[in-house]
């Protein structure tokens, strides 16, 4: 991407002189890492984003509404009057992005902290009384609906909706479990019941309370702030605080430094799920599942308590650099507590790697399965893993087992690395460009696979569905535009167009990218389809669409309000795909079999009923609840049985002999690999998968033994 390097060096120019011009404003005091964080970030989204908003008064009036918004996304802590004391602010916003002192936030957080003591207590004499579930009323729990309580009667109101709705579903289920019991629950009455539910509630909103009271600082405060004024440019430009950046490079990469154990939240308690095999915590032989972690301390640093963290905000604390220690306060089963000192070492989450297996589809022949759940690379390390490579293992290992087609699943895959995704694509055609990348001066940038060489050329179907998103959506798309292969999923994509780059905010090494002042991924260009389009909002539309369960949720790219455009460009130059298969026919034939099924049907239609009921209101009147809770559990779970292949027609499928010790050497680990095969072979979308690759491999058959067939055009632009 040649525009790339004077897009950075244009970037390093403005972070410099922000900080130089934070020097000579005239104040007395020494510039805030807050101030310089904002200011550095101001240059960034006006010298670099791909398509910057102006940073002015209006654009201030938009991140004062907003941010009040996303510091209490329900509501239900802010008062309107609180919002109104500080208007003062709403067109000065722009200036501290600019350089001014940083003061918004803070004076935010002192309102937002003492609400927070007074929401407490609201909740503590709310939840003191039993509730009154005979009564006729409902509550709004779309926030798009709601406003700040204009005063503290709707506040007081609001609070005690949410908190009776929260009761009501736990005293609805332990009536459920009472009818079923057969023990002393079976004798609790309604009134222990609906106590139980409550203290239920009581221990949820007392962890909600200690996360904002232990966890949620003036730091966290102030990131929720800086995103604030990011995404309102576009969804993906965010502000990363070091240890956020850190944790998102490790997910990135499938590999981090820690101590090989999985954590769960176990009723206010952050608990050991599990250990892996080899791992520190595993070798110490001293921590054991159920251990509940306490303390986290940085070698002989002052422990951090775990009161009100989250598991992810644990696994941060956990993890570290390589051969750094970390020590573990931990309360074992019989009570006691004991500190234990592990010295953190390379974790491989291989399980978020390519695998492989082989569907026995009969007559149908072998069909191979790839399963890629990210475009995954770890760029800090020239020999760590890398989707792309490890995608044309798999492909070997199938050609060895001689396949006659292959299915790969980008199902939920969320995108990654950008280079990898050319490379993959590059391993089912010969040559040419796979995407066009442009930044907001130049001219297009065409990413090719150069190497002439195919590393699979038989029959191919691609698996996506609304989740399926940038990278996924390159792949895609190119395997579509060179008629390589069968899309099939849902109606479209999740439609991520856009281009990121994580930049430190490090004046002296801008590029070190985990500046101790944290760092930005920013958009720096949008990425287009060969054939001109962007995947940006529209996404890709599959070749062959199945009814899909997750099509009434309205998360895509499209509802997101500050999404950017849709457009295109030229078109690349290529040529496409001679595959001895005409799509049409197959698309008439994938359809002619779901139009058969009632399952496809019917999921159709329970989809379109649960969409109508996102914008609704809820009944606060147990009788009502129960009906309405009636009809959804049956819509729910005839969702989810439809979704799975009868037990008599599941696919027979396995995984390649020589990934045996790979997927059993460890019992916690062949357990789960034995799951997900088992979870594959009642799939329907995967079972309709290998039948559209069934119907092109009966198609090439036909063409190659002579037998009459519709001509696939091919055409070279």
């Amino acid at each position: 991407m040649k525009r790339l390097p004077l897009v950075l060096l244009m970037l390093a120019a403005g972070i410099f002189l922000a900080f130089r011009s934070l020097g000579t404003t005239g104040k007395t005091d020494p510039p805030s890492k807050y101030e310089r964080i904002l200011q550095s970030i101001g240059e960034m989204l006006a010298q670099g984003h791909y398509q910057p908003k102006a940073i002015d008064d209006k654009f201030s009036k938009q991140v004062f509404q907003k941010y009040f918004e996303e510091l209490d996304p329900e509501k239900n802590i802010l008062m309107q009057e609180d919002v109104e004391s500080l208007r003062r602010f709403d067109s000065k916003l722009d200036d501290e992005i600019k350089g001014a002192p940083v003061s918004f936030f803070l004076e935010v957080s002192k309102v937002f902290n003492k609400r927070i003591g007074e929401a407490e207590q609201i909740t503590k004499d709310l939840l003191a009384k039993p509730f009154d579930f005979t009564k006729e009323e409902s509550i709004v729990t779309d926030t798009k609906k709601l406003n700040f309580p204009s005063n503290q009667a709707q506040r007081i109101d609001s609070w005690r909706k949410r908190l009776k709705y929260m009761t009501l579903e736990r005293f609805v289920e332990l009536q459920d479990l009472r009818e079923k019991a057969k023990d002393s629950t079976a004798k609790k009455t309604d009134a222990q019941l609906e106590k139980e539910a409550r203290d239920k509630v009581v221990r949820a909103m007392n962890r909600t309370f200690e996360r904002y009271r232990y966890k949620f600082n003036d730091d966290d405060k102030f990131a929720v702030y800086v995103n604030t004024v990011t995404q309102l440019m576009d969804p993906y430009t965010e502000f990363f605080p070091p240890a956020d950046k850190r944790y998102f490079d490790e997910q990135l990469s499938g590999e981090f430094y820690g101590i090989g154990a999985s954590l769960q939240y176990d009723d206010g308690n952050i608990k050991i799920a599990s250990l892996i095999t080899g791992s520190p915590a595993w070798k110490s032989q001293k921590i054991e599942v159920g251990d509940v972690v306490m303390k986290v301390a940085q070698g002989e640093g002052t422990p951090a308590e775990l009161t009100g963290f989250a598991v992810e905000d644990a696994v941060k604390l956990i993890r570290g650099k390589q051969g750094s220690e970390v020590r573990l306060t931990l309360k074992k089963k019989d009570g006691t507590q004991e500190t234990i000192a592990l010295v953190r070492e390379k974790i491989v989450q291989d399980e978020v790697f390519a695998r492989s297996a082989v569907i026995d589809n009969g007559p149908g022949g072998k069909i191979g399965y790839i399963f890629l759940p990210e475009f995954y690379a770890n760029f800090n390390d020239p020999n760590g893993s890398r989707s792309a490579v490890d995608v044309a293992k798999e492909v070997m290992k199938l050609k060895t087992a001689k396949v006659d087609g292959i299915v790969i699943d980008l199902r939920n895959n969320g995108g990654g690395s950008l280079y990898d995704v050319v490379q993959m694509a590059g391993l089912f055609i010969d040559e040419g460009p796979i995407v066009q990348v442009k930044d907001r001066e130049g001219k297009p940038t065409v990413m090719r696979d150069k190497d002439g060489a195919v590393l699979y050329d038989g029959p191919l179907a691609v698996m996506v569905n609304e989740f399926s998103a940038s990278a996924s959506e390159i792949f895609a798309a190119a395997i579509q535009d060179y008629g390589r292969g069968v899309v099939i999923g849902s109606t479209s994509t999740y439609g991520k167009g856009t281009v990121q780059r994580s930049i430190g905010l490090d004046p002296e090494n801008f590029m070190n990218q985990n500046s101790e002042l944290g760092s930005v991924k920013l958009t720096l260009q949008k990425f287009y389809r060969v054939n001109g389009g962007s995947t940006q909002l529209k996404g890709v539309v599959p070749d062959v669409v199945l009814p899909d369960q997750y099509e009434y949720l309205r998360f895509r790219e499209k509802d997101n309000t500050n999404a950017l455009a849709w457009d295109e460009i030229t078109k690349a130059n290529y040529r496409t795909w001679n595959g001895d298969y005409d799509l049409s026919t197959i698309k008439n034939l994938s359809n002619a079999r779901v139009n058969t099924l009632p399952a496809f049907q019917t999921i159709k239609q329970t989809t379109e009923w649960m969409s109508k009921q996102n914008d609704k209101e809820y009944p606060l009147n147990i009788e009502k609840y129960r009906s309405e809770q009636k009809v959804l559990k049956a819509k729910v779970q005839q969702l989810d049985s439809l979704l799975k292949l009868p037990q008599a027609s599941a696919l027979n499928i396995s995984y390649l002999a020589q990934d045996k010790e790979r997927f059993t050497a460890d019992k916690d680990r062949s357990e789960r690999y034995a799951q997900w095969l088992k979870n594959l072979s009642r799939d329907i979308y995967l079972d309709q998968a290998v039948k559209v690759v069934g119907d092109i491999r009966n198609q090439q058959a036909m063409a190659r033994s002579g037998q009459p067939k519709k001509e696939k055009e091919a055409k070279a632009f």
